[in-house]
């Protein structure tokens, strides 16, 4: 951390002390691991890396030192007990700084009667100069440990030395501890969006496992539901919606039919129109899933009132409730187009599937009855997309068969459609083919020679014949935007 290294540098700089070093003290998740981090280092030796074991005891013994907001204790070398020798037993003088600035002095403290950890380091601590030792405490937790040397000059600190320093460390200490909470709220963030990606993989993977149950009731529609979650997330793409809204789309596409579970198998696999009966428990299947699906908190919002109304027509002809245009969802629209592209192209018990050409045509005269012209159109720019190789996923081909397209023909079936659909009121429509062939037209008339003997365009009847056109031009031009 840049932040640590500087704040190192500028606490021994202001009392001139030749070396120190920063230890964080990290709650790790094994119980056994009690090492700590070096953060910043000065003056000490090139190979020495402190390093160490902090144990539970130890932590205590640092926080029992605290006095109100900051303790400090100081591990001093006295000039006049031996901390140079070789023995292990020697005598330290140990100084507990207190808030108020004074300082009491133990002499003749032994190792023995030191805290734990100053028993395991100090002959380690004294062979490299390190005369205090700081422990950084923020909220009743040891973030870390502040290790100092003695000042250049030799001179002891002084009490004001010792308020100073702890100044310098608490803000020291609360830079490392915040430093560290932000990393855990990073991991933790890392970790929740790696539990939200796997809820919703297992979220998806439990809706396909369900339409594909359903479809399995359906021998003869085996896949139906898939494809129209795929057909649905295709035309929700097109639409604009953002990814959320997109695989909403897909799951409504994959449950749209779940109501089917309360309807008997002999209707749904009937290989034969059924009658009228038949077809009003078949049309129970709407309100059926709308009830299924209710009870369940979904990640996305209206699934439930997509299956609902995913045979409502604009016209107010369809079922259950006989809505209206604006009254249908979006995204029923959506399920309702895709839902009946997939019926046109899938083989059925009592019909084969329509051609292209045919479903071009059903949709023609059933946009705006039906089906919603805004979703038709973003429908067939889908396609159109894929069928001009605007785009590299051949999802239509993979879901309608190897030959079932054909771009030569089907290409401007889709042009055809989508000018018909054009939401442009017919005025302008007619204003910008009348403004294309005034352009064209005077195109042509200037192309026309001059005569050689007349090089004056006033003088030339040519000439004058194209000045007439140009100023015939720009009233066309005039009145089409006028009308419009």
């Amino acid at each position: 951390m840049e932040m640590v290294r500087t704040s190192l540098h500028l606490l021994l700089g202001t009392l001139a002390i030749r070396r120190g070093a920063i230890i964080e003290c990290p709650t790790h998740l094994l119980p056994e691991d009690k090492s700590t981090n070096l953060l910043a280092v000065w003056g000490l030796g090139e190979d020495y890396q402190p390093q160490f074991d902090v144990e539970d005891a130890d932590r205590e013994t640092f926080l029992s030192v605290t006095d109100g907001v900051v303790e400090v204790l100081g591990l001093v070398q006295s000039p006049k007990s031996n901390v140079q020798s070789q023995r292990s037993d020697v005598e330290h003088e140990v100084s507990t700084v207190r808030g108020s600035g004074w300082v009491e002095e133990s002499l003749g403290t032994t190792a023995e009667s030191s805290p734990i950890f100053f028993h395991r380091y100090a002959t380690e601590l004294t062979q490299q100069g390190i005369e205090l030792i700081i422990p950084m405490a923020v909220r009743g937790e040891l973030t870390g440990l502040v290790l100092l040397g003695g000042k250049a000059s030799g001179d002891p600190f002084t009490a004001d030395d010792l308020e100073v320093i702890k100044s310098m460390v608490r803000h020291i200490g609360v830079g490392v501890h915040t430093h560290r909470l932000l990393g855990e709220v990073k991991q933790q963030a890392v970790e929740n969006r790696r539990l939200y990606e796997d809820l919703r993989a297992i979220y998806r993977d439990t809706v396909r496992a369900f339409a594909a149950a359903i479809d399995i009731k359906d021998k003869y529609t085996q896949g139906h539901s898939e494809r129209v979650g795929k057909y649905s997330e295709i035309i929700a793409r097109e639409l604009g919606f953002g990814e959320e809204e997109v695989e909403g789309m897909a799951i409504a596409g994959y449950l749209h039919d779940v109501g089917k579970l309360v309807v008997e198998r002999d209707i749904i696999n009937a290989p034969y129109r059924i009658d009228a009966k038949q077809s009003s428990e078949l049309n129970r299947h709407p309100a059926a899933g709308f009830e299924i699906l209710s009870p369940i908190h979904h990640p996305y919002a209206d699934i439930p009132l997509m299956a609902k109304y995913h045979h409502e027509r604009m016209d107010g002809r369809g079922y259950p409730d006989g809505l209206t245009d604006e009254q249908i969802p979006l995204g029923a629209k959506i399920v309702t187009l895709a839902d009946s592209f997939d019926a046109m192209t899938t083989d059925r018990p009592y019909k084969t599937r329509r051609t292209f050409d045919e479903v071009i045509l059903d949709l023609r005269c059933n946009t705006g009855s039906q089906f919603d012209p805004i979703v038709v159109s973003a429908f067939c720019r889908a396609l159109l997309k894929e069928l001009n190789g605007g785009t590299k996923e051949r999802r239509f081909h993979k879901m309608l068969g190897k030959n079932y397209l054909d771009a030569t023909k089907d290409i401007p079936l889709l042009n055809q459609l989508l000018a018909e659909l054009d939401p442009r009121p017919p005025l302008a429509r007619l204003r910008k083919h009348l403004s294309k062939l005034c352009l064209e037209y005077l195109k042509a008339v200037e192309r026309l020679p001059s005569s050689r003997q007349s090089p004056d365009p006033l003088c030339d009847p040519r000439g004058r014949r194209r000045n007439q056109i140009r100023k015939s031009h720009f009233v066309w031009l005039y009145v089409c935007r006028r009308w419009s």
